[in-house]
């Protein structure tokens, strides 16, 4: 499916979900910007499109950054063009140092909310003005089933990535009229790094409670990506979509 004009640009793009995204939106024909602070992740995601036939310019950047978000999106302008399609996916939960809320570490707090949420705002106001000049654009956010989802460790996390959705709906509606769609993408339990750091006996139990039975690559959540990417999404705007197996249904 052909991505949406001519340049993507993709937040955490080093690994997993951001991975799968940047080397799908490539193979659809985006020239992809890469932001992420792993050089050599990138590179590799990089050498990955460059096999494919595909272009890739790798930023490094610090997303909890405001200025140095603004540097890597001018760089991304002066290197490929502006940005047709902002996939907002970079985002971390407290993982090993997750507590119960009332144990909690309010700068880890300012942390998570700073890099699921705030670096999506940031990201999305260096391309949006240049979307509404040209009359159209395609802007991802990546949330997660954990904005739906009851949790007890992860509080912080949750309200980040709620937060996220409210954003997509503000924005999407603010940006309608301009011929730009806005959408947020709810991911279950996807098979990254993170994931394949667990031991055996918790990943059995959570797949027991996917009604689809099996846990998501992260080539699932870049399909989703790459629709909404497309003009075959032109009539989409606002929605979030949860992508779990079944696991919570709207």
């Amino acid at each position: 499916m052909a991505v949406l004009g001519e340049v993507a640009a993709i937040t955490g793009a080093g690994m997993g979900i951001g991975r799968a995204a940047a080397v799908r939106l490539a193979r659809d024909g985006a020239k992809v910007a890469l932001l992420d602070r792993d050089v050599a992740a990138m590179d590799e995601v990089a050498e990955e499109i460059a096999r494919s036939g595909g272009t890739a310019v790798c930023v490094a950047v610090d997303m909890l950054d405001a200025q140095a978000i603004a540097g890597a999106f001018a760089r991304v302008a002066r290197d490929l063009g502006p940005v047709d399609v902002l996939v907002n996916n970079v985002g971390q939960s407290a993982r090993e140092r997750a507590r119960p809320f009332w144990e909690g570490d309010p700068d880890l707090w300012d942390f998570t909310l700073d890099i699921c949420l705030r670096s999506a705002m940031v990201s999305t106001r260096q391309v949006v003005a240049g979307m509404r000049a040209r009359g159209s654009g395609r802007i991802v956010n990546m949330s997660s089933e954990a904005a739906f989802l009851a949790t007890d460790i992860i509080v912080d996390y949750a309200a980040a990535k709620a937060g996220l959705i409210g954003f997509t709906r503000a924005l999407a509606r603010s940006l309608a009229p301009s011929g730009i769609t806005v959408n947020a993408i709810c991911p279950g339990l996807v098979r990254t790094r993170v994931m394949d750091q667990l031991p055996e006996e918790t990943v059995r139990r959570a797949v027991a409670g996917i009604p689809i039975g099996f846990i998501a690559d992260p080539e699932d959540i870049a399909a989703i990506v790459s629709f909404l990417a497309s003009e075959g999404s032109r009539y989409i705007t606002g929605q979030s979509l949860l992508a779990n197996g079944g696991k919570w249904m709207i």
